[in-house]
């Protein structure tokens, strides 16, 4: 997995003779293939794969937002006659034009974690429910706050200029959450509640994150609660704290649920994260691929929302009142990563 990049196939389930012409193909693309959100993500298509004898081929861009070699397996897929894709997009609007070639050519394609722009642009999305999970992480702060919060100062570390949906999605639900005025619930940064001290983007890595902890720390030091995009995201607005010596006097939030990120929940790096499930998102997704090769049949959203719904959990040892969570020990039995 280590040494995967975009246009290197690899395939994960293979049969011989007369058996391989009827085996149901399909592809997984993911953003990369470093993070261990996506390292989950494949191990869960490449095992289901292997049990439902599906031949699998795994792409991943060199890098977050590695738009341009999404495409091309887009059209190395569609060219190898694979029956469906299962991707994650970096761009979730300028993937669409290469979604619906791959459609039109008779493939179904099914986003995982990141619905695409417009949603129907693809035939499904199994996905956490982005929104709860900002939502939860939200009302969680805010309650540890108490009447704190209405003077809080507001960090919030995104994932890129794009602003692919995932990113909107758990913004905009923090926000709400924690009880401020959203403006165009498409897009982050409008809003004008003056808690919010700083918006910057940290591409999901740590690096990223610290680098934009340290922006907003310039512009106002006394920053208190950090949302934050994803888990390493978080550990990097930590370090750029603890460089100043304010890690234990900002709350800091989080969504993933990898083991690194319960780990930082246990070590009182993170106060709280929302915890997803991406394996449980990739084999669905293959299950769904050879429902659709044997029967035409696509998969149906969950009742009352236009994608499948594969959970969220906020794993916590703070609970507060009126916000569901699971406990750390909890959250290491289902963390991945």
């Amino acid at each position: 997995m280590k040494n995967l990049m975009l246009g290197t196939a690899v395939a994960c389930a293979t049969m011989s003779g007369a058996a391989l012409a009827d085996t149901t193909s399909a592809c997984l693309i993911t953003k990369t293939d470093t993070n261990p959100f996506f390292v989950k993500m494949r191990e869960g298509a490449v095992a289901k794969a292997e049990e439902l004898g599906v031949e699998l081929k795994t792409f991943a861009g060199k890098f977050d937002g590695d738009h341009e070699t999404q495409v091309q397996a887009i059209e190395t897929c569609i060219l190898d006659g694979a029956k469906g894709i299962l991707i994650t997009a970096s761009d979730t609007s300028s993937i669409t034009g290469a979604v619906q070639q791959a459609r039109d050519a008779g493939l179904v394609v099914i986003a995982l974690d990141t619905p695409l722009t417009p949603a129907d642009a693809a035939d499904a999305t199994f996905a956490t429910d982005n929104y709860v999970a900002g939502l939860l992480i939200g009302q969680w702060a805010r309650a540890q706050m108490g009447d704190a919060a209405a003077d809080a100062k507001i960090a919030m570390l995104n994932i890129q200029v794009s602003q692919p949906t995932v990113g909107v999605l758990r913004n905009q639900g923090f926000l709400e959450g924690f009880g401020i005025d959203i403006g165009d619930p498409n897009r982050w940064g409008d809003e004008t509640d003056p808690r919010i001290v700083g918006q910057d983007v940290t591409q999901g890595s740590e690096e990223g994150g610290r680098a934009a902890m340290e922006n907003i720390l310039a512009a106002d030091p006394m920053v208190n609660v950090v949302y934050t995009i994803n888990e390493p995201a978080a550990a990097g607005a930590y370090e750029a704290l603890k460089a100043i010596g304010r890690e234990n006097d900002v709350l800091i939030v989080s969504v993933d649920g990898g083991c690194p990120g319960v780990q930082n929940v246990a070590d009182g790096v993170i106060g709280a994260t929302s915890q997803q499930y991406p394996l449980l998102m990739a084999s669905l997704g293959i299950e769904a691929i050879k429902t659709w090769a044997e029967t035409g049949e696509k998969p149906a959203p969950t009742p009352g929302k236009d994608f499948f719904d594969t959970g969220v959990a906020l794993v916590t040892d703070t609970p507060a009142d009126g916000v569901e969570s699971i406990s750390v020990e909890e959250g290491r039995n289902l963390c991945w990563g």
